[in-house]
């Protein structure tokens, strides 16, 4: 809004309506900006302290369950990752360690590893126990979103 200022032509008040438009479109752009979330090309580290964030503020996140001394974990690892970058804007990928993170293994019953836990809008909707090939994983994921 504008006020009419005495002795102001009124093409210059055409003039103040454009620029103030601009700078709503502007702003509009700038808040919406900051409200994306970032999605990262490769798995995130997942805590206790984190998890419940990390899950609550992406459309879609699969949470990978491992350990260091795992063989299975080893080997899914690599596929993980590539899944990070083939699915980045799309699908948040996380790993957290259950050896670190007893809070969050425990609240979802994790008894074997890897375990890949998958998340749609907060919610759990599938558990992948086991190590499996890249596209049978994929496949298993994708059908979720």
């Amino acid at each position: 809004m504008f006020l009419r200022i005495k002795g102001v032509p009124m093409e210059d008040d055409e003039e103040i309506k454009r620029i103030e438009q601009a700078k709503m479109k502007e702003m509009k752009r700038k808040t919406t900006q900051r409200e994306e979330k970032a999605y990262f090309d490769k798995p995130i580290i997942v805590t206790d302290a984190t998890f419940k964030d990390t899950v609550k503020n992406y459309a879609v996140v699969v949470v990978d369950c491992w350990a260091s001394w795992c063989g299975p974990c080893q080997m899914i690892g690599p596929i993980v990752e590539e899944l990070a970058r083939d699915h980045c804007g799309k699908i948040l990928f996380g790993k957290l360690n259950v050896d670190e993170n007893i809070e969050v293994t425990t609240e979802y019953q994790i008894m074997s590893i890897p375990t890949l836990l998958v998340f749609k809008n907060g919610k759990l909707i599938d558990r992948i126990v086991g190590a499996m090939p890249k596209p049978m994983l994929e496949q298993r994921i994708t059908r979720c979103i």
